[in-house]
C-alpha cells in the first residue's frame, strides 16, 4: 500500500522537476498556473522563514543563471560614480528600472483576488529591457539617492525590493503627483518596508474579528431573513478592517468628529459593526417591528445613524449621511456637513474633522456628481482639508464583464487624478495590506490636508441584492466567486500557519459571533453610551415641529457689510 501511495503521489520524486517548474511560473506570475496549485502554493508563502518572517518566496531559476555566468566573469564588482563607463550607464540604467516601477509597477500588481486576468507583459519592469544580463544580477549598486530602505543593494535584490514594493497585494499610483515632497513621502513609506506591513500577533487577532464580524453578520441575515434585501458586503469583507483602521488612527491623531458617505452596499454592516447599532434593533426593522419616523418613509439601507466611538485618542463622534439611492449625491452633503462643523469648532485646517466616503466601482467611475465634488477640494470656500476615499471594487459595475465596456480609463479611480490625489489599489484577499494601506492614506491626509484613495479590489458573492442571480448574467465571473473559500476563512487559515491563532480559532471566532447575533448584541461594543462633548448637537428643540414655525435667520448688519 505505502509503495502504491508513493508512486501515485503528486510529489512523488519522478514528478519534481514539472512541481519545480509550476513553482518557478507561479512565483513569475501567480495567475500562470491552474488554480489548484495556485492555492497549494500560496499556502506555503504563509510558512514563516527561519528568522521568522513572512516574505514571499524569490524565482529560484534567476539565481542558478547568476551563479552560471558569475564563474565565467569573476569577481562581483560595485558599481560608484568613479567606475567607468559601462559602469556608468548600468548604474543609470537601474535608477531607470526603479523609476519604471514606480510609474508602472501598479499594472502589474497581484490585485485581484478572482485571478481572472493574467498579467501583461511589462518589457520596462524587466531588466533586460535596460540591457542588464544574469551576470549582473549580483553587482552592487549604491542606492541610497534614489531608493529608500537601503544604501546599496545587490541587482536581484533590488529587483525583489521593487517587485514586493509596487507589485504584490498593493499597487500605487502617485508618480503624477506635481509636489516632490509628497511623492518622497510616498516612496518612502511604502519603499522602506516594501510595502510589506510587520503587525503583532494581536494586530491580526483585530484584524481577523473585524474580518468575522463583516461575514459574520452578513450570513446571519442571510439565513435567518432570507431573500430580504440587504446589499449584502460578502466577498468585500476587507472593507470593515479598512474603515475601522481609519476610524482608530484618526481619533489617535486628535480627530474629534467623523462623517461618513456612502452607498447602500455593505451599510448595515457599517451600522452593526462599526457604529455599534444594536443588533436587536436592526433584526426588529427586518420583521417590520420598528416605526419609521422618517416622513416619507425610507428603507433601511438608506438610513443615517450617529454614535460616539472610543479611540486610543480619546471619544470621536461618528455620523453616518442618510442617502437616497443616487449613490454618490451624498458626496457634497458630506462635505457641507464637514465644513460646517469645521466653522462651529474654527477648525481652519481639517485637524479635527475628517469626511470618509465609501464609493462603488461602477457609480465612482460614471457619476458627474464625483467630479463636481472633487473640482470643490482644494478651494478656499469648499475645502475640508482632504478626504479619505474608500473604493468597494466590485468589478461588475454595470453589470459588463469587461471593464472595456464600462469606462474609459484603466482604473475606476482615474478621475481624482484631476487634484493629483494619490491611488493605493489594494487586493482585497490581503487584509493585512487593506490596513496597511488605509493607515498610509490616513496619514497622507493628516500630513498634507488632500483627498486620497483607498481602492479595495475584491468581489460581490451575491447578487445585486439578494433577489438576484448574478450568474445568469455573468456565468464565469461567479464560478470563480463560487469556489472562493472567502476572505476570513484564508487569512484565519493563514494566521493559524503562522501560530498568531489556534488551528480552531477561526471557527471558535465564528461561533462566539453569531452567538452574539442570537442573542441580538455586539460581541464587542464600540459605542461610548452617554458621551456628550462640548460640539455635541442637541436635536430636541427641533423634534416634533413644524416647518412653518418661526425662526429667527436674522444676520448682524455689520456682519453682511464685512462680507
Amino acid at each position: 500500500m505505502m509503495q502504491q501511495s508513493l508512486s501515485n503521489s503528486y510529489l512523488f520524486g519522478g514528478n519534481a522537476p514539472y512541481v519545480e517548474e509550476l513553482y518557478e511560473a507561479y512565483l513569475n506570475n501567480p495567475g500562470s498556473v491552474p488554480d489548484n496549485w495556485r492555492a497549494y502554493f500560496d499556502a506555503m508563502q504563509h510558512v514563516p522563514a527561519v528568522d521568522g518572517s513572512t516574505k514571499p518566496d524569490v524565482a529560484h531559476a534567476p539565481v542558478i543563471a547568476s551563479f552560471a555566468e558569475r564563474a565565467k566573469s569573476g569577481p562581483i564588482r560595485t558599481v560608484t560614480a568613479s567606475a567607468d563607463a559601462e559602469m556608468g550607464r548600468k548604474r543609470v540604467a537601474a535608477t531607470q528600472l526603479i523609476a519604471a516601477y514606480r510609474f508602472m509597477g501598479n499594472t502589474w500588481a497581484n490585485l485581484d483576488p478572482l485571478q481572472r486576468q493574467e498579467r501583461p507583459a511589462i518589457p520596462e519592469l524587466e531588466p533586460n529591457f535596460y540591457g542588464f544580463t544574469d551576470a549582473d544580477m549580483d553587482i552592487v549598486f549604491n542606492i541610497s539617492n534614489t531608493y529608500f530602505g537601503t544604501e546599496t543593494a545587490t541587482l536581484r535584490d533590488l529587483l525583489n525590493n521593487l517587485r514586493d514594493t509596487y507589485c504584490r497585494s498593493i499597487g500605487a499610483e502617485f508618480m503624477y503627483i506635481s509636489d516632490p515632497a509628497q511623492k518622497r513621502w510616498m516612496q518612502e513609506r511604502l519603499e522602506s518596508v516594501r510595502s510589506t506591513p510587520s503587525f503583532s500577533p494581536e494586530k491580526k487577532r483585530h484584524i481577523l474579528d473585524r474580518l468575522t464580524a463583516a461575514e459574520g453578520l452578513e450570513r446571519y441575515l442571510h439565513t435567518k431573513y432570507v431573500g430580504q434585501k440587504r446589499f449584502s458586503l460578502e466577498g468585500g469583507e476587507s472593507f470593515i478592517a479598512s474603515l475601522d483602521e481609519t476610524i482608530q488612527r484618526a481619533g489617535e491623531k486628535g480627530v474629534q468628529e467623523i462623517v461618513i458617505g456612502m452607498a447602500h452596499r455593505g451599510r448595515l454592516n457599517v451600522l452593526v459593526n462599526t457604529l455599534g447599532k444594536m443588533p436587536q434593533e436592526l433584526f426588529a426593522e427586518f420583521e417590520g417591528k420598528h416605526g419609521d419616523d422618517l416622513p416619507a418613509g425610507d428603507v433601511k439601507y438608506h438610513q443615517g445613524f450617529s454614535s460616539d466611538i472610543s479611540t486610543p485618542g480619546g471619544p470621536v463622534h461618528l455620523s453616518l449621511a442618510f442617502n437616497p439611492s443616487h449613490l454618490e449625491i451624498v458626496n457634497p452633503v458630506v462635505e457641507g456637513s464637514v465644513k460646517a462643523r469645521m466653522e462651529r469648532r474654527g477648525d481652519k485646517e481639517g485637524d479635527q474633522v475628517l469626511p470618509i466616503l465609501v464609493h462603488g466601482d461602477a457609480a465612482f467611475a460614471g457619476q458627474g456628481v464625483v467630479m463636481e465634488t472633487l473640482n470643490l477640494a482644494q478651494t478656499r470656500g469648499y475645502g475640508t482639508g482632504g478626504t479619505v476615499h474608500i473604493v468597494i471594487n466590485n468589478q461588475i459595475g454595470f453589470t459588463t464583464s469587461d471593464p472595456r465596456d464600462s469606462r474609459s480609463t484603466l482604473y475606476c479611480s482615474d478621475v481624482v487624478k484631476m487634484i493629483e490625489a494619490p491611488v493605493l489599489h489594494v487586493n482585497g484577499d490581503d487584509p493585512e495590506a487593506v490596513v496597511f494601506a488605509t493607515q498610509i492614506a490616513l496619514d497622507y491626509r493628516m500630513e498634507f490636508k488632500k483627498d486620497i484613495v483607498v481602492d479595495i479590489i475584491c468581489f460581490r458573492k451575491l447578487g445585486h441584492n439578494e433577489q438576484d442571480t448574478p450568474a445568469l448574467t455573468q456565468p464565469l465571473m461567479y464560478k470563480k466567486i463560487a469556489q472562493h473559500p472567502g476572505t476570513r476563512k484564508l487569512y484565519a487559515d493563514k494566521l493559524s500557519t503562522q501560530g498568531a491563532i489556534p488551528p480552531d480559532g477561526g471557527d471558535e471566532r465564528v461561533k462566539a459571533y453569531r452567538a452574539a447575533m442570537d442573542a441580538g448584541r455586539h460581541t464587542i461594543d464600540p459605542v461610548i453610551s452617554n458621551f456628550k462633548g462640548k460640539y455635541a448637537v442637541d436635536w430636541l428643540p427641533f423634534l416634533n415641529r413644524k416647518w412653518t414655525d418661526a425662526a429667527d435667520t436674522a444676520v448682524p448688519l455689520a456682519e453682511l457689510k464685512r462680507l
